[in-house]
């Protein structure tokens, strides 16, 4: 039985709308050019790409800075600009944990990635140039992750079409500014890119700076009381782009210009505050951990902590049960031929007790609490020295010297009562000055005790010569 005329045009209708339905689900879902629908007319925005080996680290970052927004209750919509390639699941977490909207893009091609002295981290930060393109709102404030929010910023909102801070006295941070988005800015930015201007670092501080270049001669910003929104451009006081060295030197902000509002991290990668060694290394480490507490939490490292702290209490249970069996040595006259085994053995019991205070710090989840990663980060050090304590018989103290050093030292650095950062540097040089010679002679011990160790042989019995009768051997 044929279909009528008019029942094949409603077949072929309804096809042709699923077909426009995929395809607009298939754009937001690959190419990321629609956000969600808009609840404000203003934004907080930063961006995730991948390709560096501290993706998940930054990840975690960006989670935290989107929380802490949450909690302090800005009114404004919370925008990802995140790369193709992030990983779906982070996506969804961030839309449906964070309650952020993600705009997922293509990754700008960097024209100076092949320049002198150019650094490959930055290679994909030119993406915050994206942040030009969220035309759905009046003003963006765009943000790196590093940054610590202290209070609710929502009077830069009314700054002009672009305002920095100079956290340098000739160069603004980018780590914190506030834009109003413009598709004729944005296609001008790229065309400036596509015809190779100047950018003296190759990211997006520099071609920034250079595409702003009189903001130096702008006037300061001040937030109208009437809640108007201003023209032109600005510059930020320095409170919403407080250096963290800048606290290191007094313990304290004093810092006049402006609300106190934002820290950021600009210094040495690895001293960023998610990581757990950054406390009590730098002060405002526990500070960012705990809004981590406070907004995030750590339930995803928890099973990796569990599973290594029930690793490393074996290894330490392990090791003193197996003590009476490896302490059995046997005396035998040494000989020429076995001078060069006992060289190597010695390298390789230096080497285990090296590993032992290297290997924990490389394997301990890095965005832990700085309380938890020290407290794993020592029973590691310890579960991984007794390996080498008892299969060389060595004495315990003298092995872990240098782990009571650190252990002193972070007590000397978390001390809360020095009156400036000057005072606080002299007085960790001074604790390391006065354990420099209890460490040294910790070493001499273990160094010579390895010696007697090795001299029993018990390593390495000779060729060709039988077992001796279970009497004959001098048990130790």
């Amino acid at each position: 039985m044929g279909w009528s005329g008019e029942r094949r045009k409603e077949v072929v209708t309804i096809l042709r709308v699923l077909l426009v339905l995929l395809a607009v689900v298939q754009t937001t879902a690959f190419h990321g050019v629609k956000l969600k629908k808009q609840e404000h007319r203003n934004a907080y925005a930063t961006m995730m790409y991948m390709g560096t080996p501290r993706d998940y680290e930054f990840y975690v970052a960006i989670r935290v800075l989107i929380r802490s927004l949450v909690r302090l209750q800005v009114d404004a919509d919370l925008v990802v600009i995140a790369s193709l390639d992030v990983p779906l699941r982070w996506v969804r977490a961030l839309e449906q944990e964070d309650g952020a909207k993600v705009m997922r893009v293509e990754n700008i091609n960097n024209p100076y990635k092949n320049q002198k002295y150019f650094d490959e981290r930055f290679k994909l930060t030119l993406n915050k140039l994206y942040a030009w393109k969220l035309v759905d709102y009046e003003r963006v404030v765009m943000l790196d992750a590093d940054n610590l929010f202290l209070q609710k910023t929502d009077e830069l909102f009314q700054c002009g079409q672009f305002c920095a801070v100079f956290i340098n006295p000739c160069i603004f941070h980018t780590g914190l500014f506030v834009l109003q988005p413009s598709l004729e800015v944005f296609k001008d930015m790229i065309h400036q890119l596509e015809t190779g201007k100047e950018n003296p670092d190759g990211a997006d501080q520099g071609f920034i700076g250079v595409y702003f270049p009189d903001l130096l001669n702008q006037p300061m910003f001040h937030p109208p009381l009437n809640g108007t929104k201003l023209d032109g451009q600005y510059r930020l006081p320095l409170g919403y782009q407080m250096d963290a060295s800048y606290y290191y030197l007094r313990l304290c902000w004093r810092v006049p210009c402006g609300p106190n509002s934002v820290i950021t991290f600009p210094g040495a990668l690895w001293l960023k505050p998610w990581y757990w060694w950054s406390w009590p290394v730098l002060p405002l480490g526990i500070q960012w951990h705990e809004n981590r507490r406070q907004t995030l939490g750590y339930a995803a490292e928890m099973p990796i902590i569990i599973i290594q702290s029930v690793v490393f209490i074996g290894i330490i249970v392990m090791t003193r049960l197996a003590r009476p069996s490896i302490s059995k040595l046997c005396y035998r006259p040494s000989d020429k031929g076995t001078t060069l085994i006992r060289t190597g053995l010695k390298v390789i019991a230096i080497w285990s007790i090296l590993a032992a205070y290297i290997v924990p710090f490389a394997i301990v989840p890095r965005t832990i609490h700085p309380l938890v990663g020290w407290t794993l980060y020592f029973l590691g050090s310890i579960a991984l020295s007794s390996i080498a304590i008892n299969s060389f018989m060595l004495p315990v103290i003298p092995v872990f010297a240098p782990l009571l050093g650190i252990f002193g030292s972070l007590l000397v650095m978390a001390c809360p009562w020095y009156p400036n950062g000057v005072i606080r540097a002299l007085a960790v040089f001074g604790y390391a000055f006065c354990y420099a010679p209890i460490a040294w002679g910790s070493v001499v011990r273990v160094v010579s005790r390895l010696q007697v160790s090795l001299e029993r042989e018990q390593f390495f019995p000779r060729l060709g010569e039988s077992s001796p009768p279970p009497g004959s051997n001098k048990l130790y």
